[in-house]
């Protein structure tokens, strides 16, 4: 053999040699250590064995169920099949599968206690995705950005397997005009803006748009026209707007349920948002109102979706300091500011309870009639919702205020995969779906708050160990 072919060759080999090493470390380097130590189970063959199903699809509970998960999809479910010998068995007697939860108005920040009476949030890029996942949501969107950038590379970062946390559909900063005094918020000068902000964040990842207290009709119908025209949808906190004219303008969404609904405000001004009035109107309408249920007629006509957000308006009325038993999440300095602000409201507002419940009998005559309601958390407000408890005590809540547990499960699932458009991957446990899941220890049909037992999130496939999750960021919000 010449010199030139010895060299040619061992270059050859060496570049397969490199090749297959890249390839497998692609292949067996997929997650990250500090990820890797909250996965009980690695994607393979698995068995959930004897387990009762809610399936996301609104349809009757499935008592001893067995589901077949190969790799990232489930391949059977059903009760009359042999389990094939190499599936690994995980015992589902006495507790519930349901499908991952799709939630669609989350944040990657928390309120800060305010200074001077000052309010503004604060990102918390590393506790609030691994909370989500281990409150067992494995998508979710953002509901509005502080930092849009960090969420785009919270995002990369778990899809990459260098964190945990769901898969993420990340909302553009908040579009606003001047008018809060949020330090975290920027805002718009004109409707020519909006479409730049529009174009701007959706050439930089962002997949929807959220418009905010005080935008006017002409921002909206920007807002709509240049991200319907991307492909991507709007959703609206609104105040200025009635949820009336934003309907009728083609929003996508509209977020609170409708405790931000200016509809039934006296005397409204066009583009002008006064709380006070909106709050005394929703206040006054009657519980079986013409208003009320003309909106609502409205709303389904248009096809316009609902989020409601029940854990940032929980009331203070002898209820959890923060719902869902997030407490224990906060630093010893949050948790002295939301206890102090709780101590002083505790009992003392019986007009937010009123509504409270209001609203969630509003939301369940919308959604018998046919109306679109997804669900999501928002841990903002007063600090007493934070990211994965107030996840689960979502579910809680729709089922204490009258909500069939099925349906509860839909809108937290289903739903959310519907209007994200994904609802052929994710949203339902069924054969050929991927295998987002949740196994719960204990059976949810007797005790809806046994879904805060969470044993293992399964994300594409990957079970990841809840309680682990959860224990590990005790303490640290506030901080992280």
């Amino acid at each position: 053999m010449n010199i030139v072919n010895f060299v040619m060759k061992k270059r050859f080999c060496l570049v397969v040699l490199v090749l297959v090493s890249v390839s497998w470390t692609a292949y067996s380097q997929s997650f990250d250590e500090k990820v890797q130590e909250y996965i009980s189970h690695p994607k393979g063959k698995y068995c959930i064995k004897d387990v009762t199903i809610i399936d996301g699809t609104g349809g009757p509970v499935k008592s001893n169920q067995t589901v077949l998960i190969e790799n990232d999809k489930i391949v059977r479910v059903g009760s009359d099949f042999v389990i094939p010998e190499d599936y690994q068995i995980l015992n589902g007697k006495g507790k519930t599968l349901i499908p991952g939860l799709v939630m669609l108005h989350e944040h990657m920040f928390y309120t800060r206690p305010q200074f001077e009476g000052w309010f503004d949030v604060a990102q918390m890029s590393f506790t609030f995705p691994r909370l989500y996942l281990a409150g067992g949501v494995t998508t979710l969107r953002t509901g509005g950005s502080v930092q849009p950038q960090a969420d785009l590379n919270i995002k990369r970062w778990i899809d990459e397997g260098r964190m945990t946390g769901p898969k993420m559909d990340v909302t553009s900063p908040h579009i606003d005009r001047e008018g809060l005094s949020i330090a975290s918020l920027g805002v718009v000068k004109n409707s020519k803006q909006v479409g730049e902000m529009v174009n701007y964040w959706a050439d930089k990842g962002v997949t929807s748009f959220k418009v905010y207290n005080m935008i006017t009709r002409e921002d909206l119908k920007v807002c709509v026209r240049e991200a319907h025209n991307r492909g991507f949808k709007v959703t609206g906190h609104l105040c200025s707007l009635t949820y009336r004219e934003a309907s009728d303008l083609g929003i996508d969404n509209l977020e609170h349920g409708f405790m931000a609904s200016s509809d039934f405000a006296k005397n409204k001004m066009t583009d002008q948002c006064d709380p006070f009035a909106a709050r005394t109107g929703l206040l006054e309408e009657d519980l079986k109102g013409s208003t009320i249920n003309a909106l609502i007629d409205r709303l389904i006509e248009n096809g316009t979706a609902v989020t409601t957000t029940p854990n940032v308006f929980e009331p203070y009325t002898g209820r959890e300091v923060v719902p869902g038993g997030g407490f224990i999440a906060l630093t010893p300095d949050y948790q002295q500011a939301v206890q102090e602000r709780y101590d002083k409201r505790v009992n003392k507002d019986s007009a937010s309870t009123a509504l409270f419940q209001k609203n969630l009998q509003w939301l369940k005559r919308f959604y018998d009639k046919g109306g679109f309601l997804v669900a999501g958390t928002d841990p903002t407000g007063a600090g007493r919702t934070v990211a994965g408890y107030a996840n689960q005590r979502t579910v809680e809540i729709l089922v204490e205020e009258g909500f069939p547990l099925e349906d509860a499960i839909k809108i937290c699932t289903l739903n959310g995969a519907k209007f994200l458009e994904r609802d052929g991957e994710v949203g339902t446990v069924e054969e050929g779906k991927i295998a987002d899941l949740v196994l719960i220890d204990g059976n949810l049909t007797d005790d809806v708050h046994l879904i805060r037992k969470m044993e293992f999130v399964f994300k594409d496939g990957v079970g990841f160990d809840s309680q682990k999750m959860f224990e590990s960021v005790k303490g640290k919000v506030g901080l992280y």
